[in-house]
């Protein structure tokens, strides 16, 4: 039987374990592997997918989003199987655990210690999470984001609708309080991310794609 003790180190052991997978900088590695410097140097300085595609290797920029939404789905993954083999359901929620892990991974890519606590927006790692929190609004915010995106043209634009509506979408189509509670957080923090861009869209000075 968990303690409380146990019970309390298992929900801070996890989110930790969300956030080290979510800080790592698949941006940052990928651009330095691949002979385009250092990304925190170009564009905007952010390590995310759109930053390094003002690179112009689209490819490298591909890559970036993939494994920065990966990252998010492989923690909630390995916390359902670290779930299955050595918890019981009646004595803790997994619902709980993978809501822990997901803000912890949005948080870790955000913030990344070994970065300074300078990372990306949480875009693609937060659509990865959510996605396998819910694949309906996970998908619908998706195809949100990508019709907004052909429309605009403006990437943060499409970001900050889509984290608009997705915690009303896990509102209407999901009956786990954990999930609504984690999609607002993670959408909080993606605005957050996006502050200086609110700023560059009201006065029209925001770059588009």
């Amino acid at each position: 039987m968990i303690n409380d003790l146990n019970y309390y180190w298992i929900l801070i052991s996890l989110f930790l374990f969300g956030y080290f997978i979510g800080s790592i900088p698949f941006g940052l590695i990928l651009t330095k592997l691949s002979g385009l410097g250092d990304i925190r140097n170009i564009g905007s300085g952010n390590i995310g997918a759109t930053n390094v595609l003002r690179t112009g290797n689209k490819k490298i920029a591909l890559l970036t989003l993939i494994l920065d939404g990966g990252k998010g789905a492989l923690a909630i993954f390995i916390t359902s199987l670290f779930f299955n083999f050595f918890l019981i359901r009646s004595f803790i929620d997994l619902e709980l655990l993978q809501s822990l892990v997901a803000v912890g991974a949005v948080i870790g890519h955000c913030f990344p210690v070994w970065l300074r606590f300078r990372g990306g927006k949480g875009v693609a790692t937060g659509f990865g999470l959510i996605i396998t929190l819910n694949i309906f609004v996970g998908l619908a915010a998706l195809l949100i984001w990508i019709i907004t995106t052909k429309i605009f043209k403006i990437s943060s634009m499409s970001a900050l609708l889509a984290y608009l509506l997705i915690p009303i979408l896990m509102f209407f189509n999901s009956t786990e309080n954990y999930f609504l509670i984690a999609s607002l957080m993670i959408s909080s923090i993606c605005w957050f991310q996006h502050r200086e861009n609110i700023r560059r869209l009201i006065n029209g000075s925001e770059p588009k794609i």
